[in-house]
């Protein structure tokens, strides 16, 4: 059992890596169901590992957002001024988010991740942004009250469901005017605050819970951290080369079959 959990970790690792690169994420929401499955196989206790698939999912994405940046950084996509007034909201939002979740049972949190999927595919693949034509030129960036403001919001919703926060920043920022190669850049410059704030987090929530395997720190399971980055920070790059060869219609709706997907598992498999 603990060999078929090693695969999957670092099965996660890889496909993590890949969204990382592709569609501007951490790949929280393809890491946290292969957590859970492989925490399964190796008979952790129920009452944490939902908790503790999202904590170390969070940990995973500061190491795959980081390998991300660096691949965009050679083609100068990022937006820095909108990285910076966006980073001290969610840096925030994902440490609130992380507290809140400590309050939610594993069960239930897990619905909550699967409808988020659920409305993130429909919003992509029908590209529904009031009032914008994503095939349009950019527009003028938002205040940096609204990024700000956004950015909480984005941070206390990725902590809750352990992600990078790019399924929700990218759409957004595509919708207030960046075109969807920088967008995706970006997206993985802010995904490193609330990596490493959510994950904080989730460390000092657990960091007394009983029923945690060896090896845990608070709800970071390091096993589990170790085999994801050994290929997601290999993988990311393969994932910002095809960003930057793909269509955005093709990108947007291969985004959306994908989170498809992970609302089934949680809705109807969980």
């Amino acid at each position: 059992m603990l060999t078929d959990a090693l695969i999957m970790y670092l099965l996660a690792g890889a496909c993590s890596g890949v969204l990382a690169g592709l569609f501007g994420i951490g790949g929280g929401l393809i890491v946290v169901p292969l957590l859970l499955v492989a925490f399964h196989l190796q008979g952790l206790s129920e009452a944490v590992i939902t908790h503790l698939a999202v904590g170390t999912s969070l940990a995973t994405i500061l190491f795959t957002s980081l390998s991300s940046v660096r691949a965009h950084l050679k083609k100068i996509q990022l937006d820095w001024r909108l990285v910076g007034q966006m980073t001290l909201g969610m840096a925030l939002g994902a440490f609130l988010g992380g507290m809140l979740a400590a309050d939610i049972p594993g069960w239930l949190l897990q619905r909550f991740i699967g409808l988020f999927a659920l409305a993130i595919a429909i919003q992509m693949w029908f590209n529904l942004s009031p009032g914008r034509d994503q095939t349009s030129a950019e527009r003028p960036v938002p205040a940096p009250a609204e990024l700000g403001l956004v950015g909480s919001l984005i941070g206390v919703l990725s902590a809750l469901f352990g992600i990078g926060g790019g399924s929700i920043t990218v759409p957004y920022l595509t919708w207030r005017g960046l075109r969807m190669a920088k967008a995706v850049a970006t997206s993985s410059a802010t995904g490193i605050p609330i990596a490493l704030f959510g994950a904080a987090s989730y460390l000092l929530n657990g960091w007394h819970e009983a029923n945690l395997p060896p090896h845990s720190l608070g709800y970071v399971y390091w096993p589990a951290l170790l085999g994801v980055i050994c290929t997601s920070t290999f993988t990311s790059r393969l994932g910002v080369w095809l960003a930057h060869r793909l269509p955005a219609p093709i990108l947007r709706r291969g985004f959306a079959l994908m989170q498809l997907g992970i609302a089934g598992k949680f809705l109807i498999f969980s």
